[in-house]
């Protein structure tokens, strides 16, 4: 029993030396998500405004944004079919991007070059420039499908295509994906793509047993960051609507988000709207709570499903 005090001991200055390594992390995670998830979970459950003291009212705000508030429900349907949709189309339209340019024999860093730059636009400055070349009147594009004798749609002005047209936009900017999905497709061990050949394994079969498998961890990657940037998908909808309204003034104009017919409205532009505009703090702690809750959801579920997001490879 003597050897059993020096010990514990020993265990107690190792456990302070993990501590001590860690403490930077600790402070930081504390600090900057712990208290402000506790406070966001306190202020919905009471009034608001920033300058008053908060005034305890139950769950007023949750009946509120849950059963009367008319835009909530819109904004989340918008922002779970961004998810669903736009996220999907990003990941697929990457990795097709980072395969054909793997293919290529000559003047790869050029195509990679012009795939990546739309990505260092700024979003406000790209969303701009598609909302005018999609403008339903003047704009190139439908000028174009005229010409050709296509149908015009009417883009950022029609609520059944704003929505595709934001897609269409997530795309031309997916040149981050891109690259990481070249660094994986790169990093296949050619010795199995050579050894299906010779077992006469066509180009699906090589892709879906043993492309697939490989680089499954950074399909992962890419849904799981494209779920939670989706989630927090706010500036390219704002821009897009109020442009497409033609509400391009100062600070001073007031804006109802989601033009056209709520169709471009968004979980975070509720929660911007009803805490910096309406000064309704209470009610945007809510919606900010359901957009965490669903943010956290999706992670669970997708790690969770990992193989069934990649099964058909396996």
């Amino acid at each position: 029993m003597t050897g059993a005090h020096p010990l514990r001991s020993k265990r107690r200055r190792s456990a302070l030396r993990t501590v001590a390594f860690l403490s930077p992390w600790l402070i930081g995670f504390a600090v900057f998500f712990v208290y402000p998830l506790l406070s966001t979970l306190y202020f919905s459950f009471t009034r608001y405004d920033g300058f008053r003291q908060p005034a305890f009212n139950g769950l007023d705000n949750w009946s509120y944004v849950l059963t009367d508030y008319p835009l909530f429900w819109p904004a989340m349907r918008n922002t779970l079919w961004l998810v669903l949709v736009m996220v999907t189309c990003r990941v697929a339209f990457g990795l097709g991007i980072g395969l054909l340019i793997t293919k290529i024999k000559t003047a790869t860093g050029v195509f990679r070059t012009l795939f990546y730059l739309p990505y260092l636009a700024p979003p406000v400055a790209a969303t701009l420039a598609f909302v005018f070349l999609l403008n339903p009147g003047t704009g190139p594009v439908n000028t174009l499908l005229d010409a050709v004798g296509l149908p015009t749609p009417g883009w950022f002005t029609d609520a059944d295509w704003s929505k595709p047209a934001l897609t269409a936009l997530a795309l031309w900017g997916v040149g981050d994906l891109m690259v990481i999905f070249m660094a994986a497709l790169l990093d296949v061990p050619k010795e199995q793509y050579e050894a299906a050949e010779l077992d006469g394994a066509g180009a699906w079969a090589r892709f879906r047993h043993i492309t697939l498998p490989n680089i499954s961890p950074i399909i992962m990657f890419a849904v799981v960051t494209g779920v939670i940037q989706a989630m927090q998908y706010y500036a390219q909808p704002l821009v897009a609507g109020k442009v497409a309204a033609g509400v391009i003034g100062g600070s001073g104009q007031q804006f109802e988000p989601g033009y056209p017919d709520k169709s471009t409205l968004t979980l975070p532009q509720l929660v911007y709207n009803l805490g910096f505009q309406r000064f309704d703090y209470g009610t945007a702690c809510v919606v900010a709570l359901v957009l965490f809750a669903l943010s956290m959801a999706f992670t669970a579920l997708l790690m969770r499903r990992r193989g069934g997001l990649i099964g058909a490879g396996e």
